[in-house]
């Protein structure tokens, strides 16, 4: 049995997701040795120095699926930064998938969320236009954030919250209602179809990823196209436990 699927509307209509992009070695060391001096310096980073802008995507394949989060990893928020305030970030087993996911807690959902990449002056530059979040509905305030840049050069953010009830559209914000299923969600979001219908602009790439609390994580990916459950690859599925008659 695999999770419901959630479609968020605008006045339109979002989507779901596809082989996972591999950095080759060279491009790794240099992300590593990137976010290894950020983490070490993140202190005067939030001060206003930055490392080097860079797009961290920028030279791996970018086919089917392209993973930023996974709660199995070795570790999870690797490129990740995160902020707690009055709250916690943990890595608990889930009851429902008896298995580890990461869970954002915090008493207010502004102060306590994690958002990728961990530098502050760096984006992702990813052009796959489908992102896929597997998220467990946990009945508390919940919203995240995702920023794009278009083809007339504008940074754009996408913001879905479950305690909205209408979709705004600013200049540089569109704030979204969000509706979730009970328990684990499958959350797709078009961001090229998305990008079209606010702004009548071409989506170009994703800069960055926020997740805010309060939520459960499995995974957090991008993909080419929209995939059926049964063209995604086992790793991608969510697998919720029998039920014992």
């Amino acid at each position: 049995m695999s999770s419901s699927r959630v479609f968020i509307i605008i006045v339109f209509l979002s989507i779901s997701t596809s082989l996972e992009g591999k950095i080759i070695a060279s491009d790794r060391s240099r992300l590593l040795l990137h976010l290894l001096f950020c983490k070490k310096n993140r202190k005067y980073l939030r001060s206003g120095y930055h490392c080097l802008s860079w797009k961290m995507f920028k030279n791996t394949f970018q086919s089917g699926f392209l993973s930023i989060l996974y709660s199995l990893g070795s570790k999870p928020l690797q490129i990740w930064d995160k902020e707690v305030v009055n709250g916690h970030i943990k890595r608990p087993q889930d009851e429902d998938i008896q298995s580890s996911v990461l869970e954002i807690i915090g008493s207010n959902i502004q102060s306590t969320y994690i958002t990728c990449p961990a530098d502050p002056s760096a984006t992702l530059g990813i052009k796959l236009p489908f992102l896929v979040m597997i998220v467990k509905n946990l009945k508390k305030y919940f919203t995240f954030e995702i920023q794009v840049l278009d083809d007339k050069n504008v940074r754009r953010r996408f913001r879905a919250s479950n305690f909205q009830a209408m979709t705004r559209v600013k200049p540089y914000i569109c704030t979204m209602p969000l509706k979730l299923d009970e328990g684990w969600n499958q959350i797709q979001l078009n961001l090229a179809d998305f990008t079209r219908r606010a702004y009548g602009t071409n989506y170009v790439e994703t800069l960055r990823v926020q997740v805010h609390a309060n939520c459960r994580l499995r995974r957090i990916y991008f993909s080419d196209r929209l995939y059926s459950e049964e063209e995604l690859p086992p790793e991608f599925k969510l697998y919720l436990p029998m039920q014992k008659a």
